[in-house]
């Protein structure tokens, strides 16, 4: 059986490698990773022109949208707090566009901190700019528990309470259409939103690239599959 090819998206920023500092197309190798051992194939995705959106996602069986860079709050009708970080305006209109074009065709799609951020904003939602206690230090990543909503997607994948690694100062304000949440944090942010079924499109605001839990890749893989 070949396995699903799935695209992440990437960052798209200066860096430095070897004798170079040019621009470049990054992605954690922690998402192509995490997508691997779950059964995947990985294909990166760099910003591009968003009219490209439908035909790249029509080669591919899944969609993750990573985190990275706040959202700008343009984007959801609000001014920008002081605190929210600088835009990073052509992987939000990319990454918009691919999330259009993944729920219009179906596709599977998973959203990853900014991805499901993101995927809140596409279907009309809003977010909180800032929140405090969701990031360990500058360049940390943290742990806290969150906890299923029952008959949930997200429930189905992870039945249990679980301490999940989180790296976020903003969240879900005001829910897209259709979207519903599917897991808390303690305090009570939204810390995952879903689609209702029969459609594949699930958000967390953790980073399960950093941790060994591949529940929620699998389930993406195995959508991708089916």
């Amino acid at each position: 059986m070949s396995k699903p090819l799935i695209g992440v998206t990437t960052y798209l920023d200066q860096a430095r490698w070897g004798v170079w500092d040019l621009p470049a197309a990054l992605l954690p190798a922690a998402y192509p990773g995490l997508i691997q051992r779950s059964g995947g194939l990985a294909a990166m995705l760099p910003p591009d022109d968003p009219s490209a959106a439908a035909q790249t996602v029509a080669r591919l069986d899944a969609l993750v949208v990573a985190g990275g860079a706040d959202v700008e709050p343009v984007r959801y009708g609000a001014e920008p707090d002081p605190r929210t970080g600088p835009p990073a305006r052509a992987r939000d209109g990319w990454e918009l566009a691919l999330i259009d074009a993944a729920l219009a065709a179906g596709t599977p799609l998973l959203g990853i901190c900014r991805g499901m951020q993101l995927l809140n904003v596409a279907l009309g939602g809003t977010l909180v700019q800032h929140l405090d206690g969701h990031t360990e230090a500058v360049g940390v990543i943290g742990r806290h528990p969150v906890a299923p909503v029952p008959g949930t997607r997200y429930a189905a994948l992870v039945p249990e309470r679980t301490t999940v690694p989180t790296y976020h100062h903003q969240c879900v304000d005001v829910l897209g259409k259709n979207l519903i949440a599917s897991a808390h944090a303690e305090d009570g942010t939204v810390e995952a939103i879903e689609l209702p079924w029969p459609a594949w499109a699930l958000g967390v605001q953790w980073h399960p690239e950093m941790g060994e839990d591949l529940r929620v890749m699998r389930g993406l893989v195995a959508a991708a599959s089916g």
